[in-house]
């Protein structure tokens, strides 16, 4: 079969263009090159982590979203870390607590829910076998993958704005250490190759056998035997009752185009908010990251922002406003008061950041498509000794505070900015998109999107283009943002935060196909991915 792939990743996106050649379809595609990602990109996603995908499968005539979102343990409470609140996230991702016990190690350490989300996914949609897209995932863990860039990046991390260090969570634990790190402590350098035969143990039982065996087996009692003797709140009654969730997409229109994104908890809503908020402007009037074009484009992040932060959460525990965010009435308002010069205001309770997450846009000839985004959130630092793969950290993003949308619940699930978007021409796949990067994926989908449908950019040149983002009251600027146009914004009374790399803010992957049948892809340069055409 025909298609592209676009995801971080190199050796994920071979994963999925073999499996594509091999006859698999999208979702094969999909799963497969997920499964990869979790062995080469340890950090940002991985068997035991959680995500939201769309699949858009006209062989079955379905076109669903698949929520497997990581849920409070059933011994987590909601004023379990209350007093011992520091701060918040400044682009509202996550919380700062004493002792960071949300963020690494046992208690950090939400029911994790990848595996059963892309098994079933798979059972549901997938032409080939389970162990044979499972297959290329074994051979790399078994045979080993170079460390990348980006992935050193996390190797060497040093502590930024109060959060754990990225290096201490990666030789948080024994195996840890032992995998990534040299005896005298150091990380292991850019292409030393790193063979993890624990996991590749691991993911052939589950190739054999199917995710049961992580959730009800041999894998889920030794994981639950490490976690509670280290004080962990997952029990095995969390795993064996761990569900994933299916919904029909969230839709809407943009310029004139039909585009579905995920559901509560997940930000499909968001952008979409912003997107109907953007449509009544003509943003390509203006130059693109002029000072004018990002004091209209920010100003709407930061409403959609402060929606997502007083009314977004779990539906299955607080009452989303669905029909506000989808309101055009009230975002045509909301246009005016920016058009007027209007501003919104963002406020956090402290300044710092975080993102550990990964993403896969697939698209097929038979018009599959399927656009995920998983992730570990935080990434605990946590790996039980003889399984290889590391444990999510998505405690981290609950609100400490009891009483708020995103509070602690046992079986709750967190918000996630992650959006995976397709839009429809003439009711066929014309892009699929999507992104990780913490509170800023809504931003950089938006981004992308109005490029590609304002501004005509190709999908290279979309996701590749300069990026900014306004999560709070300071607006950050990739550094190719021109210093006269921030020096024009900050005239204006705008705080400028700059970043010092060029390539910043969600990293986005699309992939698409025009109405002559062309492929086309575009994977973001920050990472060391890419797009391939098969």
């Amino acid at each position: 079969m025909h298609g592209v792939v676009s995801a971080p990743e190199p050796e994920a996106v071979d994963a999925g263009a073999e499996l594509l050649r091999a006859g698999g379809n999208a979702i094969d595609a999909a799963v497969g090159c997920a499964l990869v990602q979790g062995v080469v990109d340890p950090p940002m996603s991985g068997i035991a982590g959680w995500g939201t995908m769309q699949v858009f499968a006209p062989d079955h005539n379905e076109h669903v979203c698949i929520d497997f979102y990581g849920t409070a343990p059933q011994a987590a409470r909601a004023d379990m870390w209350a007093d011992d609140l520091i701060g918040e996230a400044r682009d509202g991702w996550g919380f700062l607590v004493k002792g960071q016990r949300n963020e690494i190690g046992y208690e950090a350490i939400a029911t994790p829910g990848t595996l059963k989300g892309l098994f079933e996914a798979h059972s549901r949609f997938g032409r080939l076998p389970w162990a044979t897209v499972v297959e290329q995932a074994v051979d790399i863990a078994r045979n080993g993958f170079p460390v990348r860039p980006h992935f050193h990046r996390f190797l060497t991390g040093e502590a930024a704005q109060g959060r754990v260090a990225l290096k201490d969570k990666m030789n948080f634990s024994e195996s840890g250490r032992q995998l990534f790190y040299r005896q005298d402590g150091s990380a292991k350098s850019i292409g030393t190759i790193i063979r993890n035969l624990d996991l590749a143990n691991t993911l052939e039982q589950i190739a054999r056998v199917g995710a049961d065996d992580f959730y009800e087996g041999d894998v889920a009692r030794t994981m639950i035997d490490d976690i509670s003797s280290h004080g962990g709140l997952l029990q095995l009654e969390d795993l064996k009752n761990y569900r994933t969730q299916w919904h029909p997409p969230a839709r809407s229109t943009y310029r004139g185009l039909d585009l579905t994104a995920n559901n509560p908890p997940g930000g499909g809503l968001v952008l979409i908010e912003l997107l109907n908020i953007l449509e009544n402007f003509d943003l390509s009037k203006y130059a693109h990251n002029s000072s004018d074009y990002i004091r209209i484009v920010a100003e709407a992040m930061k409403c959609v922002t402060r929606d997502k932060d007083l009314h977004m959460g779990d539906p299955d525990f607080f009452d989303v406003p669905v029909d506000q965010f989808l309101d055009r009435k009230r975002a045509s308002e909301i246009a005016q008061h920016i058009d007027s010069g209007g501003r919104y205001s963002v406020t956090r309770l402290n300044p710092k950041e975080s993102q550990h997450t990964t993403h896969v846009s697939v698209l097929d000839d038979n018009g599959n498509a399927v656009s995920m985004t998983h992730s570990l959130g935080m990434v605990s630092g946590v790996i039980t000794k003889g399984l290889g793969f590391l444990f999510n950290g998505a405690m981290g993003v609950f609100d400490p505070r009891p009483g708020h949308p995103g509070s602690i619940a046992p079986g709750k699930r967190r918000f996630t900015a992650a959006c995976p978007t397709i839009v429809f021409e003439k009711g066929k796949p014309s892009v699929v998109i999507g992104a990780p990067g913490g509170a800023h994926i809504v931003v950089a989908v938006a981004q992308a999107l109005i490029n590609i449908l304002d501004f005509r950019m190709s999908l290279q040149e979309a996701v590749s283009a300069p990026r900014f983002s306004a999560t709070s009251d300071i607006l950050d600027v990739s550094n190719r943002i021109p210093r006269f146009v921030t020096r024009d914004l900050e005239k204006h009374g705008y705080q400028i935060a700059r970043s010092a790399v060029s390539y910043a803010f969600a990293e986005v992957h699309a992939v698409g196909r025009g109405a002559q049948g062309q492929w086309s892809g575009g994977a973001d340069p920050f990472a060391d991915g890419m797009a391939l055409v098969v």
